[in-house]
């Protein structure tokens, strides 16, 4: 397969639709900076599966398959080809079908066809893309392949068409330099008109040096220019480059460029695994009853562990000792009864959680004051016949209880789980009902109105629609598509939305950030016990609740709405009605 330049040029990262991103995109300087690049016409830059990302070593998983690559002509000081400034790096043409890489558990052979670099600045900032553990390098190195066999607009189209190898590369004192590099730096060029020949003798092995080559991670991503097109295996080698410092300089210095590097992006519940040679620290498994090292009880003693706080959650609420407060107005939803905003449901191995599409729906009011984006909801329970919820009204445990999860919409979730009031989470109890008739007889003693009964059922049937799920998810880490239409709405039937509590608290598993705004509404979602019974009969583990924790001092604020008669007025108004009827 041979390819032009020109045709390379327009493929990976820099003008893959010249239209759209050809010097209308910049990292700093013009209109469409990262933060814009989803604007851009025929752009992937929004989607769920976009580079870089923060690989955070405690969450990788090491996976057996991911074994030794193998490298056909890496060694050749006869591969390059030529260099070109584009304007937003310096990239290295090599010869077509010259080299070639496979193994590494890519199951298919992949065709090199350049390298490119990112970077900060003069001052050894750190410009790498990617991040381990949020340690960024100064620079980052990346080797681009091409599915053998495929056209370039087929490998822009299959989500493996790319591999991509990413070395961090390190600022030292020591290094050589008379080294390859320095081979390399002395063709940078400002000149962004001129393609230059590369006649120095230089291999890929001469730059990877003496890097551990069966140390990586690996995860699904995207390219990390526009149109940002999902389509790339990417690999992230553990061990950085050694490079001198003088000659990092030489990229910011000679080319012009400074800061030439996608921020880290969303995971969005991807997984990252590692090569067997990498070595993770210890996962921390940590569970709700005594089958690992860490259950609640120890919960404190996890690394970065916020567990023992004084504003954790959940709690017991005594209603009579709940403060009113006029501020705790409406809630203001944004397609709540959107039947296709939930993406996905997975059994995470605690729980079972249904993942939304990002950016679909919101919560605002309420007393909150910013808007938050929805990102999930997931379940409590107990067994498929005791109670399990993990809020208690006046020491009352429900059947199960649902959380839904919502970040501040102007924070990233990182920073968002490290703000007090950067998460909101809307609580509903779940009482169990004996049967679909059972549940709208008992919604209709709230209301008599005609359309109490139409509610249920379809409150009843989005039920349904969800327990139905729940088989394909038997597995620890397994998920299935939403393909039916179910909304929130749905699920939650007739609420009232105007009665609740309000309390500041925390994330009720580790590592219990205190950054959660909690909302606990007053009524009950009334649901056929057979399909909660399906929770803890098909995901295989029962009890997954946190038990209650000490108040410490905090107010619980109500809403001035009765949404359930306190006995005290139950007593107030027979006693009027009484008296009215004596007289």
């Amino acid at each position: 397969m041979h390819l032009s330049v020109t045709v390379l040029c327009l493929s990976f990262g820099v003008f893959i639709n010249n239209a759209a991103t050809g010097s209308d995109w910049c990292y700093t300087g013009c209109d469409h900076t990262p933060n814009h690049w989803h604007e851009l016409p025929d752009s992937s830059c929004g989607g769920q599966r976009q580079s870089p990302v923060n690989i955070l070593t405690s969450q990788v998983e090491k996976n057996e398959y991911l074994q030794n690559f193998s490298f056909v002509n890496f060694s050749s000081q006869d591969a390059f080809k030529s260099i070109i400034n584009n304007g937003h790096t310096a990239k290295f043409l090599l010869k077509d079908n010259e080299v070639e890489l496979s193994g590494g558990g890519l199951n298919h052979t992949y065709s090199t066809i350049q390298l490119h670099f990112h970077w900060g600045d003069t001052q050894h900032h750190p410009g790498s893309e990617h991040a381990i553990d949020g340690h960024r390098y100064p620079m980052e190195m990346h080797i681009v392949s091409l599915m053998k066999g495929l056209s370039v607009e087929q490998a822009l189209q299959n989500s493996r068409g790319i591999a991509v190898l990413g070395f961090f590369i390190n600022a030292t004192e020591d290094e050589n330099l008379s080294s390859p590099w320095s081979a390399l730096t002395s063709y940078l060029l400002k000149d962004t008109a001129t393609e230059v020949d590369v006649t120095h003798a230089i291999s890929i092995d001469d730059l990877i040096g003496n890097v551990d080559l069966s140390k990586f991670y690996r995860y699904m991503g995207s390219l990390t220019t526009p149109s940002c097109n999902e389509v790339v295996a990417w690999t992230v080698f553990q061990e950085p480059i050694p490079v001198n410092k003088i000659l990092i300089e030489q990229f910011p210095i000679k080319t012009g460029l400074t800061n030439v590097y996608r921020p880290v992006q969303e995971i969005h519940g991807r997984k990252v695994y590692s090569s067997p040679s990498v070595v993770l620290p210890s996962s921390h498994e940590w569970c709700y009853d005594d089958h690992c090292e860490f259950n609640p009880s120890k919960w404190s003693l996890l690394p970065d562990s916020h567990c023992n706080g004084n504003r954790q959650s959940p709690i017991n609420i005594e209603a009579q000792k709940a403060v009113v407060d006029e501020h705790l107005d409406g809630f203001s939803f944004t397609k709540f009864d959107d039947k296709h905003a939930i993406k996905y449901i997975t059994n995470t191995g605690h729980t079972v959680k249904c993942v939304l599409n990002e950016g679909v729906v919101e919560v605002s009011g309420g007393g909150l004051g910013y808007v938050y984006s929805t990102l999930q909801f997931h379940f409590h329970w107990g067994s498929s016949s005791h109670d399990g919820s993990e809020h208690t009204m006046d020491s009352k445990k429900f059947r199960m209880e649902v959380h839904i999860v919502n970040k501040r919409k102007d924070l990233t979730l990182e920073e968002a789980v490290n703000t007090p009031n950067g998460l909101a989470v809307l609580g509903f109890f779940i009482e169990a009902v004996v049967s679909d008739r059972s549940s709208s007889a008992t919604e209709s003693e709230d209301s008599h109105e005609s359309s109490d009964d139409s509610d249920s059922d379809s409150a009843t049937d989005a039920w349904k629609k969800l327990s139905g799920y729940l088989a394909a998810i038997q597995s620890v880490g397994s998920q299935v598509e939403v393909t039916k239409e179910l909304s929130l709405a749905e699920l939650l039937g007739d609420m009232d939305f105007t009665a609740y509590y309000r309390y500041n608290g925390s994330l009720t598993t580790p590592s219990c950030n205190e950054a959660v705004v909690w909302t606990l509404f007053k009524k009950s979602i009334k649901v056929d016990q057979s399909q909660l019974a399906m929770f803890p009969n098909w995901t295989g583990y029962r009890d997954v609740f946190r038990p209650t924790q000490a108040l410490h001092g905090r107010t619980i604020y109500t809403t001035a709405g009765c949404g359930e008669l306190a006995p005290t007025v139950l007593f107030v108004l027979l006693l009027y009605f009484c008296v009215s009827f004596l007289h």
